[in-house]
């Protein structure tokens, strides 16, 4: 599809969450594309809307959930699968977000997607009540779907694959489509030189085979366990990327193990590495499968890292070693692979399927 003239521009408006960097990693790679395509878009985040420092609340108490008590957020997502809990969660957050989220969705605006749940239920609300007139599309960045994702005023669903839209139809979730991935383009498989060249540009040895341990942006779960487990196995050394979590970075690094803190060149450093290891089956893992890495998960994090787990292994995206006797057997198997296929938007996606005004127009 060609760019289409500044003149005739129509804007779509991406609403997400910093909350780690899954959700706004989506958005903007959903804002280049349609920028790309000559749409305008402007993306805002979820948390800033809601008042009283709410936002800043929420994203605080989530990180020290999964850093001190991992196992409660499994157990709190299980609550939230009963439809009293959802439903007073929705009916909370819609209308602390209300008058504000109103605001963001301006009269140009033909479409508003959400990769993020809460935001997802909050605008679901507006436009079952009319509040908003253009189209709502949310945009389910993971591969597991949780009740809390599926408003019934949403009126397109997108999904990565097959098995994430089966869940989400079966929550009564509204057309939905299956478009693959949001990843950047700069993730990609290198060849032999370029892998060569990232190795020597990270320091890292260039011989042995690397596997490349991450947990996310804020670097939670059990990784210096995963991390000594990997080299255990004696199949690869492990490279760990800590993300924001300095604690952990340090701890590493005084104990030989070599690490990063916060990586500006990720692309270029899974080029470098030949499997990823990670634990909650987010971006991460879809950037690794696109830069031909294949991807293994181990230690999962409670709640969406199991789920996520099983429906990745589902798809036959990753492999899943579910203890330590089996990480061996696991890891000498994606090893074997070499480089695999990287995971590729379908070819209707962003044109035909969401991002195309024309279509998006009635209320």
């Amino acid at each position: 599809m060609e760019a289409r003239p500044q003149s005739e521009r129509s804007r779509i408006l991406i609403v997400s969450a910093s909350i780690g960097a899954g959700h706004d990693g989506v958005a903007a790679e959903l804002a280049r594309r349609g920028t790309e395509l000559g749409l305008t878009v402007d993306r805002c985040d979820f948390l800033s809307l809601l008042p009283w420092r709410i936002g800043w609340l929420l994203r605080l108490l989530y990180r020290l959930q999964l850093r001190a008590a991992p196992q409660s957020w499994g157990w709190l997502l299980s609550m939230l699968e009963h439809r009293r809990s959802l439903h007073a969660v929705s009916k909370v957050f819609s209308r602390l977000a209300r008058r504000r989220l109103i605001a963001e969705v301006r009269m140009d605006t033909v479409l508003v997607i959400s990769t993020y749940p809460l935001a997802s239920q909050s605008l679901g609300t507006l436009r079952s009540r009319r509040l908003i007139s253009c189209r709502v599309a949310t945009f389910l960045t993971d591969m597991s779907v949780h009740p809390l994702w599926v408003s019934s005023g949403v009126d397109t669903h997108l999904a990565l694959h097959d098995v994430p839209a089966r869940q989400a139809r079966s929550l009564g979730a509204a057309d939905v489509l299956v478009v693959g991935p949001a990843v950047a383009p700069t993730f990609r498989p290198g060849c032999a030189e370029e892998r060569a060249g990232a190795r020597s540009a990270f320091d890292l040895p260039a011989g042995a085979p690397l596997a490349l341990v991450v947990a996310g942006s804020w670097g939670v779960g059990d990784i210096a366990q995963a991390v000594r487990d990997v080299a255990t196995t004696g199949l690869a050394l492990p490279i760990v990327v800590c993300g924001q979590n300095g604690a952990l970075h340090r701890s590493l690094l005084s104990l030989g193990i070599i690490s990063f803190g916060w990586v500006s060149d990720m692309p270029m450093l899974m080029r470098a590495c030949d499997v990823l290891v990670q634990n909650a089956g987010g971006l991460t893992s879809l950037e690794g499968r696109a830069s031909g890495l294949p991807v293994v998960t181990y230690r999962a994090l409670d709640g969406h890292g199991t789920t996520n787990a099983s429906a990745l292994e589902e798809a036959g995206w990753t492999s899943w070693a579910r203890s330590r006797d089996q990480l061996a057997s696991v890891l000498t198997g994606a090893l074997s692979l070499g480089q695999v296929a990287p995971l590729v938007p379908r070819p209707d996606w962003p044109s035909e399927a969401v991002l195309e005004p024309p279509d998006l127009v009635s209320a």
